[in-house]
C-alpha cells in the first residue's frame, strides 16, 4: 500500500474563520467544529486538481514499493468518489498517467465511502478465480470544490441555524489518495493476506446523504444525526455477519480500521460493536474525511506507524451512504 497527500493544510480554526459573518450573525460559538468532530485540520488540493491525478500520484508510489512491473498490472480500478468526467472513465487517465500495459483491464467503481474496499473484493474474487495475477486499485479525492460550495453556501445572509445543519458533514471532509497492489498469496506470501469479507446494506436510508455536482463545484446535504443512528444499526448487522464468516470476536483483531468521520461516529461504533478503544487506529484527527480513501489509507498510516504488523489480525470496518456497510479481514502472517 502507498498514500499521497496534499501539502496545503486547512485548520478547523482557519474554516471557521472563513464563516466568520455567519458565525456573528447566528451567534455561533468559535471552535464548535473542532469541539464537534475531532477534527483538527484537513488538507486539499487546488479545486482544479483532478481525481485522477490524485489517484495516479498515490498508484505510483505503491508501484515503486511492490517490486513488479508495470506491464504485470491485469487489472486497474479507479474507486473514489471524484471522477475526471462522466465519460471516459477516469481509470484511463489514471492507466496513461502510470503508463501501464495495453492488456490491463479498467474501470471506474464507485459506491460512496466504500468504493475502495469493494474494489479489494472484487479483484480478490477476480483473483482467486483465475482472471488474474495481480490488480491494482488506486482512488483520489479532492474535497476542495465541496467545501468552497459549502462555504459560499454557508454565507448567504438567508442562512438560518435549521439551515445550515445539512452542510455540517461538509466541513470535514479533506482530500488524499491511496493505492494497494492485491496479487495471489505466493506472489506476496509474507504480506497481509485477505481472508473474508461480510456486508450488510439497508437502502431505506439512501437519501440521508446526497450530493452531486452544482455549477462548477459540488453539493451534498447530510441528515447528519440520522446517518449516524441509522449507520450504526446497519454496522451492527455487517459486524454480526463477519464474526460469524471468519469466526472472530471482539477481541480477535490486534488492530480495528474504520471509515475516518470523526470522534462522535468512532466512540459511537466501538460502543455498540463492544470493541475497545485501544484497538483504534485513526487519522482524522489531521486528514478529516477523505471519503473513498479514509479507511485505506489509515490501514497503510498503521502499517507505516508499526501500529499493525506481522502475526496480527486488522480488521476494516468501511461504511457508505447508502447504506452500506463492508467489514474485510486481514491477517498478517508472522516473518
Amino acid at each position: 500500500m502507498a498514500y499521497a497527500l496534499p501539502e496545503a493544510v486547512w485548520t478547523s480554526a482557519e474554516v471557521e474563520a472563513r464563516l466568520g459573518p455567519l458565525y456573528e450573525r447566528l451567534g455561533l460559538p468559535e471552535g464548535r467544529l473542532e469541539l464537534m468532530t475531532g477534527i483538527r485540520e484537513r488538507r486539499f488540493w487546488p479545486v482544479e486538481y483532478r481525481a485522477s491525478e490524485a489517484s495516479a500520484l498515490a498508484g505510483e508510489a505503491v508501484l515503486a514499493k511492490t517490486g513488479f512491473a508495470r506491464d504485470e498490472m491485469e487489472l486497474l480500478v479507479h474507486a473514489a468518489v471524484c471522477r475526471d468526467r462522466l465519460e471516459p472513465a477516469t481509470a484511463s487517465y489514471v492507466h496513461a498517467a502510470l503508463r501501464l500495459d495495453s492488456r490491463t483491464q479498467i474501470f471506474d467503481l464507485s459506491n460512496a465511502c466504500l468504493g475502495f474496499l469493494n474494489a479489494m473484493v472484487l479483484a480478490g474474487g477476480m483473483i482467486e478465480s483465475g482472471q488474474i495475477e495481480r490488480a491494482l486499485i488506486c482512488s483520489g479525492e479532492n474535497g476542495r470544490p465541496l467545501m468552497e460550495h459549502t462555504l459560499a453556501e454557508l454565507l448567504k445572509p438567508e442562512q438560518t441555524r435549521k439551515s445550515i445543519k445539512p452542510y455540517f458533514a461538509n466541513l470535514t471532509i479533506g482530500a488524499g489518495a491511496v493505492a494497494a497492489v492485491l496479487c495471489r498469496t505466493e506472489l506476496a506470501p509474507n504480506r497481509p493476506h485477505l481472508r473474508a469479507a461480510a456486508v450488510a446494506t439497508d437502502t431505506s436510508h439512501s437519501g440521508l446523504c446526497e450530493g452531486d455536482s452544482a455549477g462548477e463545484g459540488l453539493a451534498m446535504l447530510t441528515d447528519s444525526e440520522e446517518l449516524l443512528v441509522a449507520g450504526i444499526g446497519v454496522a451492527k448487522a455487517a459486524w454480526g455477519r463477519f464474526c460469524a464468516v471468519t469466526g472472530w470476536n471482539v477481541n480477535t483483531p490486534d488492530r480495528v480500521i474504520t471509515h475516518q468521520v470523526g470522534s462522535a461516529h468512532t466512540r459511537a461504533l466501538f460502543e455498540a460493536l463492544g470493541l475497545a478503544a485501544e484497538q483504534d487506529f485513526s487519522t482524522f484527527e489531521t486528514l478529516g474525511n477523505i471519503g473513498s480513501v479514509s479507511c485505506p489509507l489509515t490501514l497503510a498510516r498503521a502499517m507505516e506507524a508499526g501500529a499493525y504488523g506481522p502475526g496480527q489480525k486488522a480488521a476494516l470496518l468501511g461504511i457508505g451512504s447508502g447504506l452500506s456497510s463492508l467489514m474485510l479481514a486481514l491477517e498478517w502472517p508472522e516473518g
